[in-house]
This record gives C-alpha cells, structure tokens and sequence, in this order.
C-alpha cells in the first residue's frame, strides 16, 4: 500500500477546511450553529467572524374565531345542515332563536331553529306572494273510457283544468256519461269555478255548475251553485268535496277521492270513490234525499309517456234509498259493474 507523504496530508487537510467555510458562509444561518465558531484555526478564515444575522420572524396565521352563523372547521356540508336543522343553531343574523314547538306569529318557519320574519303577518297567515306575476296551465283526461256491455255499451269522462297562478286560478271541470244501465241517453255536468289557494295544498272553490241530463225521453237542465274543497292529504290521497245549491234551495253534495299506487314508476293503479247526496228530492234528475249512489273504480294504467297512460279497470256502482226507487221506476238498474277501457292524459 502506498503511503502519502506528511506534506501533502497537510495539504489536503488545509484545503477541505477552506472549502468548508467558503460554504459556510454562502449558506444563510449556518454560523449560528453549535461549534462552527470554536473550531481551533477557524478564526482566521473569511467569512468565520461576520455577524450572525438574526432569524426573520415567523409568519404566524391567525386562527377564524366560529361565528354562531357559520359551521364549525373541518364539518362537511351534510353534517354541517344536519346540525342548522337543531334548535338554536346556525339562525339567521338578526332573528331570534325559534322555538320548534311554538307556533309561529309574523314569520315562516325555514326549518327547526330557523325563522325568517315577515312584517305584519298575523299568526296563520301566509305571506305575500314573490313573483306570482307568471300565468300557467293544466287539463287534465283523469277519466275518458269506454264500457263494453253487447249492445249497451256505454262510455264516461271526467276531464278538468286550470289557469292561473300559484295562490290564484280559474278552474273548469265537466263530467258526464252515457248510461243505458240508468235509462239516461246522457248525464252532463259543467263547472266553471274560481280558486284560491287557503293552506298549503288547499283550495277554496266556488262558482257555477250546469247540470243537464236526459230524463224520460225529455231534455232537463238546471244551474246551481257550487261551493267546495280540493285537497292532497297525507298517504297521497286527492279529495273533493263540494256542495251545490239550486235555485229553488235544494242542496246536494259529492265528495270523491282518488290515490295512485306505483307498482313500478310507469305501472300504476288508481283506486277511485265517488258518492252523491241530497237534502232534498228532485224527481226531474233522478235524484232522491239522502244517499243517492256510490262508486268504487279501479284503474290500472300503463304510462308511455308522462302524459299518456292507456289503463283498463273495473267499474262498480250502486244506487240507494229514493234514488234507487227512481231507477227501477225506469226500468233502470240499481246495481252494475262495468270492465273499462280508456286512456289518461294531461298537457
């Protein structure tokens, strides 16, 4: 093995230290280091007596003080609306805490713990409509079907309509039949009705209705008054109920209801109940006091499109009391079912 001589070991020391503190010196904070300025024979080398600059201060950020408004760090969006929904959190500025178990006066209620007020509302009262400029509407063919039954097949409708706006509009309905069963050549009735809305999927209606119908080989018509509901009630049941007044005070009522029953999202059944009542007699329209008949449909309906549903269904009515008398009086027939045919459609 070769040895290296005295000399250039020396030589070869001093230059590594030289280069060590050439480094030193470009590199920032490196001459505060423990041992750096007690190195024996450091002192004379460049760089190795300069003053140690002073580190710059540290760049602190300041932590956001939560506001009651905003949601706590590190809550995602859906944790962060569960909790606005708990009482006393997360409230409009400017509003009190609401109390969910308290009834609302002069405000809306968004949510449990929210409350957005409005001026001169009275505790009930709806507030007043935004943007209810725009005009829309509706008809609807919710039944328009043909009976088969050999030679006395017969058919029915019962088509309705709107126009208007969200708390206001202008309603139509017509239903009507041709129905051998009851010795009737046809039974027509015509509302023309104006409608408010009074509480969340409510409507008051009144107007006028022309009823006519074909009564022992004569033609008879008379107008009433109507008066009634329309309403959507939990387990998605759509209710009818109104009263007609006829110029000579006789008072009678039909109340209805219908649901629809999803088997798949196009397949659905609709089950229908329908019933008429009187005060008063009225021999002229088959109409006796009391109960006058009950109908019970099912539909099972097949929707194409949305707003095209071909159905076959079944059919079942009975007459009762007085009005039952008056049909037999005919030759009628109080009792009947009837398998159905049609199609449901709106635009």
């Amino acid at each position: 093995m070769k040895r290296f001589p005295f000399a250039s070991t020396c030589a070869l020391a001093a230059f590594t230290l030289m280069a060590s503190a050439a480094y030193s010196q470009e590199m920032p904070g490196m001459e505060g280091m423990p041992g750096m300025g007690n190195m024996p024979g450091m002192e004379g080398m460049p760089g190795m007596n300069a003053p140690t600059p002073s580190a710059p201060p540290a760049k602190t950020t300041p932590v956001p003080t939560p506001s009651p408004t905003s949601p706590p760090m590190g809550m995602g969006p859906i944790e962060a609306n569960r909790r606005r929904e708990q009482p006393g959190l997360y409230r409009i500025p400017g509003t009190p805490p609401a109390d969910p178990n308290a009834a609302i006066a002069g405000g809306v209620q968004l949510g449990r713990g929210r409350m957005h007020t409005q001026p001169n509302l009275k505790p009930g009262q709806l507030p007043p409509p935004v943007m209810d400029n725009q005009k829309y509407s509706l008809t609807l063919f919710d039944v328009l079907e043909y009976r088969p039954k050999g030679s006395d097949s017969d058919f029915r409708w019962d088509i309705e309509g709107w126009r208007g706006g969200d708390y206001r509009r202008f309603w139509f309905k017509s239903e009507g039949e041709r129905n051998t069963a009851l010795k009737a050549d046809y039974d027509v009735d015509l509302q023309l009705l104006k409608a408010r809305l009074t509480s969340p999927y409510t409507w008051y209606q009144y107007g006028l209705r022309l009823e006519a119908q074909k009564f022992r080989e004569a033609n008879v018509g008379r107008p009433q008054f109507a008066i009634g509901i329309e309403k959507l009630v939990p387990y998605n049941f759509d209710i009818e109920a109104t009263a007609f007044v006829d110029p000579k005070g006789r008072i009678a009522g039909r109340f209805s209801a219908t649901k629809d029953t999803l088997f798949t999202q196009r397949l659905i059944l609709q089950s229908r109940f329908e019933s008429n009542v009187a005060l008063q007699e009225a021999e002229r329209f088959t109409q006796g006091s009391g109960l006058n008949n009950v109908e019970l449909g099912f539909r099972l309906r097949y929707e194409i499109k949305r707003e095209f549903a071909p159905y076959l269904g079944v059919s079942f009515d009975r007459s009762f009391g007085r009005t039952a008398t008056l049909v037999r009086n005919d030759g009628g027939d109080t009792s009947q079912t009837r398998f159905v045919a049609g199609v449901r459609a709106f635009f």
